[in-house]
């Protein structure tokens, strides 16, 4: 019968960043269910997006997604500060979040969460009677996501500390798929 260290091949990556996922979500989900309401999920989609076996990609992501998560944050406000509450306002605060992650503030690991927070605080104010009552609908729900990137952060940062990953490999393959194919946070 093979060991699980035969089976994995000597790559314990997966295992680690599953444990770390596991751990994160237990975090989440009592944090918000024992303090709050609100559903975890936004919550833990960020955490899940922010978390990683190497604690220096998790770092570069987290920087990416709080700064532009509040790009979106403060485009979506002052979009919905502007005028009646109508459907054209999505589109527009997306573009202009874009416009100001990409060309303003240039932070490119995750420069995508800025129209995806202006999303998310926009479409808090259009299913809400009243403006004020959508802005702190949009607004709870960039506090979840802040709080699963910190969670998120944490995590990582501890299980590095607790279960430290093996020194990598030499060769090519080696080279854990997070970096490899970290160009999804790349500006266009």
């Amino acid at each position: 019968m093979k060991s699980l260290n035969e089976i994995l091949k000597g790559d314990w990556l997966g295992v680690h960043f599953a444990a770390r996922i596991f751990v994160a979500t237990i975090v989440v989900w009592l944090l918000l269910r024992l303090w709050t309401d609100a559903s975890p999920i936004w919550a833990i989609s960020s955490m899940i997006a922010t978390s990683d076996p190497h604690v220096d990609v998790a770092l570069k992501t987290f920087r990416g997604r709080i700064i532009n998560a509040l790009i979106g944050c403060v485009v979506g406000l002052l979009v919905l500060a502007v005028g009646g509450s109508t459907e054209w306002k999505l589109p527009v605060a997306l573009a202009v979040s874009v416009l100001v992650s990409a060309y303003v503030v240039r932070v490119q690991v995750m420069w995508r969460q800025a129209p995806i927070t202006a999303a998310i605080v926009i479409a808090g104010a259009l299913t809400h009677h009243t403006k004020v009552s959508g802005m702190e609908a949009g607004l709870k729900k960039v506090a979840e996501v802040m709080l699963g990137c910190v969670v998120g952060l944490a995590v990582t940062w501890l299980a590095s500390k607790v279960w430290p990953l093996p020194a990598a490999k030499k060769d090519a393959s080696a080279t854990p798929a997070s970096a490899k194919n970290n160009t999804a946070g790349k500006s266009p």
